[in-house]
Parts: structure tokens; C-alpha cells; sequence
């Protein structure tokens, strides 16, 4: 018996390599992410946990680099009747695409990342400044 699917031939291109992040948009980076964290995002965010956890508890805000990826991470300590203590989870990406420019993302409820803007460190900087970690 034969399968009633059609197959159908796509045109998939190679994609070219990723380009190379320099060691000094790395570090700048990393201090200005690193500044946003500090003076926004912990101060308005981070509270102090209530008497017994009931819920997940957000408990630090930090940033990382991961290949080419600069990462926005949130870390949440659990109630004790939970498995794990405590988790990460990663609520803003910028992914350096060349020429100084970055494209930033942040992670949906499907656990993708979608797509926000394109442009410099700055302009993604600031609105990874207005945005929540969840």
C-alpha cells in the first residue's frame, strides 16, 4: 500500500559561516549588559523571598556568552517540595550577525526564540532594558 503524502523537492541553500565575534565587542558587551543588569534589571525585579516558597522564586539576573550569542539568563529557586532547587532559564538573546550588529530575541512560551529587532549593541541594549524577565 502506498503512502498518500506527496514528497516535493525544496531548494535548501548552504548557509555561509557565522560570523566571528571580536574579543573586544565581547568585552563591551559584557560590561554594558553586565551595567543593565546591575542598575535595572536586579533592582527592579529581584525581591526579597516571601516567608515559605510556594512558587518559583526569581532570585539573580546575569548575562553569559555562548558562541556567538550573547544571553540575558534569569535564575529561580524552587519550593522544597519541588525536584530540582533551583533553574535557569534564558529571557533575551543577542546573536551577532556582522558589521556591528546584532539581532535580538527573546524566548516565547513555545521555548523559541523569536525575533525582535535588528541593529547596534545600543539599540538592543535599550530594549532589553525595558523588557521583564520571566
Amino acid at each position: 500500500m502506498r503512502s498518500k503524502t506527496k514528497k516535493i523537492w525544496v531548494y535548501n541553500p548552504p548557509q555561509g559561516p557565522k560570523p566571528k565575534v571580536s574579543d573586544e565587542i565581547k568585552q563591551r558587551l559584557r560590561e554594558k549588559g553586565n551595567e543593565i543588569v546591575e542598575k535595572i534589571l536586579k533592582p527592579e525585579y529581584i525581591k526579597p523571598a516571601p516567608g515559605e516558597l510556594e512558587f518559583n522564586h526569581l532570585v539573580d539576573i546575569y548575562t553569559k556568552w555562548y558562541r556567538n550569542c550573547f544571553y540575558f539568563c534569569s535564575k529561580y529557586e524552587c519550593p522544597p517540595d519541588s525536584i530540582t532547587s533551583s533553574f535557569e532559564s534564558k529571557f533575551a538573546r543577542m546573536e551577532y550577525i556582522g558589521n556591528n550588529k546584532f539581532k535580538l530575541s527573546y524566548m516565547r512560551y513555545t521555548e523559541k526564540w523569536w525575533p525582535l529587532k535588528t541593529g547596534s549593541m545600543e539599540d538592543c541594549l535599550k530594549s532589553i532594558a525595558r523588557m521583564a524577565p520571566y
